[in-house]
């Protein structure tokens, strides 16, 4: 009898063992089996979407990407709007409801691309984007788009501006939503869908917007889809993201460039002026050493081993970027971005190489970008930022120095800054955060790789502050895929998981 009940237990822990993590309305065969049904044509409109170009800076073509969304997101039965912003572009919410659904979801996505060179990109246009392989010499060489109808290679890549950042992840949505229709059934939740057409330009008029549209942007939690996944590939969770600040300094010296040899020794020169000023704010590990800066950054043991568990190769990081040591910030990569950074991200004074030329120069200029973290305010970083520059005896101006401060200040610098959007961060136990690990580990059978909080900034918090909800970011594209950089591009293989991830998550039931 002992044995037969001890067999009994063993088979109802082997069944639930087996049994999916959260209820779902497809098993994963079922996911896997609709969504790459849907590849042909999924293939077929992200070819569509990526010709349309879409830098924000050409407000005309936006409006040709917002034409072709309309009409995608209205074919599914979604009603659209254009939701005015400040600016000349609008953003757009499709929205539908089902029965009995009680929950209302917020899913953001952008549609616009960093500006191209096309001397950069290795094919005919960035616009017009290519299917590429790597031939035995590990080199992208073009090949022909009917080269799908014999294989779905998932090494092969699409080339083309915003093929991952981040025309992709909406193409991957609107293919689930094909899918979902072919596999018969509905979300047990709303759906409000809005994508911003500025996030390449820093969503200026973003944050305003959402405040105007409070109401009709409401939802109970928000999930991003951008970015992406760890290093390793492997499915990832975000659930957070820096903010982000920018500060320009300039310093003063000779009214106009003057000859080297009649003032040097005479003039002071304003790049070592802000050679030195830089160099103040750091220590030679690359701490920030204005008083205040890490104020209530602590990371406890919970804090440590939840970024322990983030399976990052250090060693393979130095090595992929080229660095022999690292800045000492944190212990590692996941600690160095739990806290605000201080980047210089650009030097500009008189000339140099061929058009260098022997004057003291007038000015020097350094910009540079705070990446902010939730513990931290960035307009109290700014002012302990200008008490530091005060204490290094420059007088501080918003911009170009009188005539007066000039002849009465012999250290002046002008500083300029704004931020474009604070951090967040969202628990990994909450409703949000289990409802998507759930779907996760439906689809692929394991947890997914849980990142507290990115590196990156992403213009999330005017949703989080305002529409008061929790958000996390589901990043689907492939690490290497070069965004904002030429020949950015999306492999196959991700696109697939991309659906696949996509599906499951509109499968996917609550608590």
């Amino acid at each position: 009898m002992t044995n037969k009940i001890t067999q009994f237990l063993f088979l109802c822990f082997l069944v639930a063992s087996l049994a999916p993590a959260k209820a779902q309305k497809l098993k994963r065969n079922q996911i896997e089996s609709y969504a790459d049904a849907e590849l042909p044509k999924t293939v077929e409109n992200l070819i569509t979407f990526l010709s349309i170009p879409n830098d924000a800076q050409y407000p005309a073509n936006i409006k040709k990407n917002i034409e072709w969304l309309n009409t995608e997101f209205s074919n599914r039965g979604f009603e659209v709007e254009l939701l005015p912003t400040a600016g000349e572009i609008p953003i757009m919410l499709a929205s539908t409801s089902y029965k009995k659904s009680e929950k209302t979801v917020l899913m953001y996505f952008h549609a616009d691309g960093q500006a191209i060179d096309t001397t950069k990109w290795f094919q005919p246009h960035p616009y017009k984007p290519v299917l590429k392989a790597q031939d035995e010499s590990d080199n992208w060489e073009i090949i022909d788009w009917n080269s799908l109808d014999s294989e779905f290679n998932d090494e092969w890549r699409v080339f083309g501006r915003s093929a991952s950042d981040a025309k992709g992840p909406i193409i991957m949505f609107l293919s689930a939503l094909d899918a979902m229709k072919a596999a018969k059934f509905t979300p047990d939740f709303n759906l409000k869908i809005i994508i911003d057409f500025e996030e390449e330009q820093g969503s200026p008029n973003l944050p305003a917007a959402v405040t105007t549209h409070k109401d009709k942007l409401a939802a109970d939690m928000l999930v991003i889809f951008d970015g992406p996944p760890h290093i390793t590939n492997k499915p990832t969770l975000t659930f957070g993201a820096r903010g982000i600040s920018d500060i320009t300094l300039t310093t003063y010296g000779p009214r106009v460039p003057q000859h080297s040899g009649h003032y040097g020794n005479y003039a002071p020169n304003p790049a070592l002026r802000l050679s030195k000023l830089l160099a103040s704010m750091k220590d030679e590990e690359g701490r920030v050493t204005i008083p205040g800066f890490y104020d209530g950054i602590t990371l406890d043991e919970e804090t440590k081993k939840i970024l322990g568990a983030v399976p990052d190769d250090e060693a393979m990081i130095q090595k992929k970027i080229g660095i022999a040591a690292t800045d000492k910030v944190g212990n590692n990569y996941q600690e160095s971005i739990q806290y605000p950074s201080l980047n210089i991200r650009g030097l500009q004074c008189a000339w140099v190489g061929k058009e260098a030329r022997t004057i003291v120069p007038a000015t020097a200029t350094a910009e540079i970008d705070m990446r902010l973290v939730p513990e931290c305010d960035p307009e109290k970083l700014i002012s302990l930022i200008k008490k530091h520059i005060e204490s290094q005896g420059f007088y501080i101006t918003s911009g170009e120095p009188t005539e007066e401060e000039r002849m009465k200040y012999p250290k002046i610098v002008a500083f300029k800054y704004s931020v474009s959007y604070a951090a967040f961060r969202t628990d990994f136990n909450s409703e949000i955060g289990n409802w998507l690990s759930n779907a996760y580990v439906n689809l692929f059978g394991e947890e997914p790789v849980k990142i507290r909080i990115s590196g990156g900034s992403i213009p999330i918090s005017p949703f989080v502050a305002t529409l008061d909800v929790p958000a996390v970011t589901v990043p689907n594209v492939n690490p290497d895929n070069n965004q904002h950089s030429p020949n950015e591009n999306l492999r196959l293989g991700n696109l697939k998981r991309g659906v696949r991830t996509c599906l499951a998550i509109l499968a996917q039931k609550f608590d």
